[in-house]
């Protein structure tokens, strides 16, 4: 006959034992189990990621990267170089790397520069110094480009990286904040309403779409940040091709 089962028999130190039994607890656990419980990370720490902002000229890409990079650490916007003109309120090696024409030409000979493109009769272009850079210290990267550069980095890219497409409420808003800036002429002003229909076409190409509505910044900003957080969740992670 079997002998009865008491309390002393039991194989692990007794539940009403006080809190310093628990090293004792878990050693008879891994007694049974034959082994002993890992300390390491159950997943491997999400890949940094490069995140590609595009969308026509006015819907408010520089204000949500701005916004984005006061909220959210490990952020690394990267500095566009231009040949453009500098324009007031602008700083330089912080809004973008004005050079001259000539200089930028440079670049594009000694293959400095992950894209580049004509925008409006200027040179624009992504440094690949940066970019490295801020890869070895695992930060995410902030790419803004314009809809031609985006084309471009969806070729060198391909799904490495995310490509957020930001867009106005409405045309009639999109107007509104190019007339507000006071930036161009009626003339170039017609340029860019066109160039803004014609870049609507190709935000089926992009991974997502983030409305920045007016005086709804902060909306579009937590939006981008779910993207992030959402993409750093991922079971496959994207990873760098640079």
């Amino acid at each position: 006959m079997a002998e009865p089962h008491t309390q002393n028999s039991h194989p692990f130190p007794s539940p009403e034992s006080d809190k310093a039994s628990k090293p004792d607890l878990l050693r008879a656990l891994e007694s049974s189990l034959g082994s002993s419980f890992s300390s390491d990370r159950i997943c491997s720490a999400p890949n940094p990621l490069i995140i590609v902002i595009s969308g026509p000229s006015g819907v408010g890409k520089d204000a949500v990267i701005k916004r984005l990079r006061e909220v959210r650490e490990n952020l690394h916007f990267v500095v566009t170089a231009t040949s453009r003109t500098i324009r007031p309120g602008e700083v330089d090696g912080k809004d973008y790397y004005f050079v001259s024409k000539e200089e930028f030409l440079s670049m594009v000979e000694k293959d400095e520069l992950l894209e580049y493109a004509v925008v409006y009769g200027d040179y624009k272009g992504i440094p690949k110094k940066q970019i490295r850079e801020c890869m070895a210290k695992g930060n995410d990267i902030v790419l803004r480009v314009d809809i031609q550069g985006a084309e471009t980095l969806r070729k060198s890219l391909g799904d490495s990286g995310v490509f957020i497409f930001v867009v106005a409420e409405s045309e009639s808003a999109l107007v509104e904040r190019l007339i507000d800036r006071g930036t161009e002429s009626k003339e170039e002003l017609l340029v860019r309403i066109a160039t803004a229909r014609e870049e609507m076409k190709f935000v089926n190409k992009f991974d997502y779409v983030v409305v920045n509505a007016h005086r709804k910044l902060e909306d579009a900003v937590c939006l981008v940040g779910s993207i992030i957080d959402a993409e750093k969740a991922k079971v496959r992670q994207r990873a760098l091709l640079i």
